[in-house]
């Protein structure tokens, strides 16, 4: 299978960006699947070719598609299942009508290979079985924790100001942290090569840290005392909901009810599903992945944000 041509859904977000870059680096041409006209503008990847695509209408997917080899995305988190399996068969029917020789999906979250009675982690299930049965060549890319969560307004200005690195982890908690970059290598990766078609491909960095952990590094690169507090995830969510909205009451199926509800569950597992073999990537991708000490002196710990 020879794949040049792929279409990226997402590209203009956070976790886009760095896929497309990672497909440029590779030879890969790239173009982006947009519902507005004006997405990518302003971006870094304003130099996309754009094409209109809506993940609630198959026919406007299977045109966007079509002329291209594979598919690479990631997606919302949705809270309404039934909405994210909608999600799931219009872009199936799209790729099975334009013929895509393969898909890629960055699922942004761990996924256990049943339900959990998350919306937001079922809805997932409900996307990668609709991709599976076109029975196009799919890779399922599941990262578990974002480094690049440290560095949100909801978490750096703490760091830096305060000295605290508050997260919704119980203190023993381990997690194998993966920076954004590292996902977009092993979507880039899995396109690049057959061996991955099939699989569920559980994402990590190379350690499995506790808060306490991550403060230590956090202390070492930002050059002053840093400290773990604990958050229960309810707390997290009000706290999230204060920062964007101005009220800490968390609404029903909104995005910091499904984060409290994820890290409820981690918290509550009696060993960590957040815990990932760092070699079965490397043998599966070839992908090395970056050490939390090495992402963190990346970034100025100076200012806030």
């Amino acid at each position: 299978m020879s794949i040049a041509k792929v279409m990226v859904l997402g590209a203009p977000a956070d976790q886009g960006i760095p896929l497309v870059a990672a497909l440029e680096r590779r030879g890969f041409a790239v173009s982006a699947g947009v519902r507005r006209a004006a997405a990518l503008a302003g971006t870094p990847v304003a130099h996309l070719p754009a094409v209109a695509a809506d993940i609630m209408d198959a026919a406007s997917l299977a045109r966007a598609f079509a002329g291209h080899d594979a598919l690479a995305m990631h997606l919302p988190f949705e809270f309404d299942r039934a909405r994210a399996a909608q999600f799931g068969r219009n872009i199936a029917e799209g790729a099975a009508s334009a013929g895509l020789q393969k898909i890629v999906f960055n699922t942004s979250c761990f996924v256990a290979d049943h339900d959990l009675d998350l919306s937001a982690h079922d809805g997932r299930r409900d996307i990668e079985r609709a991709l599976e049965d076109t029975g196009i060549p799919c890779v399922f890319i599941e990262p578990v924790v974002f480094m690049d969560n440290i560095v949100r307004v909801w978490a750096k200005p703490s760091i830096v100001n305060h000295g605290i690195f508050a997260y919704p982890a119980a203190p023993d908690l381990k997690i194998s942290w993966v920076c954004l970059d590292d996902v977009a290598e092993c979507m880039a990766a899995a396109l690049a090569t057959d061996a991955a078609d099939g699989h569920h491909v559980p994402v990590g960095g190379p350690e499995a840290l506790v808060g306490d952990e991550v403060a230590e590094r956090l202390t070492e690169a930002a050059g002053q005392s840093v400290r773990f507090q604990s958050l229960s995830p309810d707390e997290f969510a009000a706290r999230m909901s204060e920062l964007v909205t101005g009220s800490r009451e968390v609404a029903p199926l909104s995005i910091y009810e499904g984060m409290a509800r994820f890290y409820r569950f981690y918290n509550d597992q009696p060993a960590s599903p957040l815990i990932v073999d760092p070699d079965a990537n490397r043998r599966l991708l070839g992908v090395e992945p970056t050490p939390m000490r090495e992402w963190l002196a990346r970034h100025d710990w100076r200012k806030a944000y």
